[in-house]
């Protein structure tokens, strides 16, 4: 899993497909180095019927290293009817971007969501945008962690070679923006969220930075917790637990701290001055499963067997057409 299943018990967030996410990738245009790409991923295995028209799907980037969010994308969708949907996105800075409320300039209203293989993007502003159905870029043998995670985590795991996300779909937003719309400098910090509005009320529902930090690292009693909680508090409430869970798989203690401050706060950092390649950012063909797994078990694992996908686009939106 990267952030599929994300919740306790490895269900989905909110028991609602829609309201899962799966991937974040964050990358420079190859056709612009000035462009820079961000992907966010959703509803693994497309379990659910397009994107929840009550939930708000924001790219938020933190600018200045706080934590914060500084620049914020959301996207609300409509009710799908007759197999179509339609989608507005929002760009908001400063005091606009430190509320969940889908605040600042609309860059496009009603824009198509596509549930085909056509992969036609919108300009949304001075942004380029697709919404739509995709083939999951994750690639994983996510069945040889779980037998060990089920098996409570004893001894070393063994890998089964097989891709558990091969011919999967799931929803993707895929957005081309002008890096000047990310701040002044080079370096940002991305994460995504999704929020479902409750009785007038948006309450957070997933989040996700660095892939498979909640699903496979946080222990089934704070998955819940983290997911309502910010970036900004992620050192103070998960220091600790993040800690406790190398130990138990070989870290000393000093060096558990400081191999879980690598990943808190959960930010995706992203150096433009350097190559996307996560952990400086993210592309679709890095393979963050295996790094993962050797991160958490004291570089005891070995690199899995399973290799990227080779349904990927040279072009944007970069995600290849739905399996069928």
């Amino acid at each position: 899993m990267s952030n599929h299943f994300s919740a306790a018990n490895l269900q989905h967030a909110g028991d609602d497909a829609r309201l899962d996410l799966t991937d974040l990738f964050v990358f420079a245009a190859p056709d612009n180095p000035d462009r820079t790409v961000l992907i966010m991923d959703s509803n693994p295995f497309t379990k659910g019927d397009g994107f929840h028209p009550d939930a708000v799907y924001r790219f938020n980037i933190d600018t200045d290293g706080d934590s914060l969010a500084d620049v914020v994308f959301s996207f609300t969708f409509s009710e799908l009817r007759d197999g179509r949907q339609t989608a507005t996105a929002y760009y908001a800075t400063g005091s606009e971007a430190q509320t969940r409320e889908p605040r600042g300039d609309v860059l496009i209203e009603a824009a198509g969501v596509s549930f085909d293989a056509t992969a036609t993007p919108v300009q949304a502003g001075p942004c380029r945008l697709f919404a739509g159905k995709r083939s999951d870029p994750f690639f994983a043998d996510a069945e040889g962690v779980l037998h060990w995670l089920v098996g409570g985590q004893a001894g070393d795991f063994e890998w089964t070679g097989s891709d558990t996300f091969a011919g999967a779909n799931i929803l993707s937003i895929a957005l081309e923006v002008p890096n000047d719309m990310l701040g002044g400098g080079p370096l940002i910090g991305a994460w995504i969220t999704i929020s479902l509005r409750r009785d007038g009320v948006l309450v957070p529902m997933d989040r996700g930075g660095n892939p498979s930090f909640n699903p496979i690292l946080n222990a089934d009693d704070i998955k819940d917790e983290f997911n309502s909680t910010d970036p900004v508090d992620d050192v103070k409430n998960y220091l600790h637990p993040l800690s406790e869970v190398l130990q138990r798989h070989g870290y000393a203690p000093d060096e558990a701290t400081a191999a879980a401050r690598t990943l808190l706060p959960d930010i995706l950092r992203y150096d433009r001055t350097g190559p996307a390649h996560y952990p400086n950012g993210r592309v679709m063909t890095d393979d963050a499963f295996s790094a993962r797994m050797i991160f958490m078990t004291h570089r005891r694992a070995n690199p899995q067997g399973v290799k990227p996908h080779d349904d990927l686009l040279a072009r944007f939106p970069y995600l290849g057409p739905p399996n069928t």
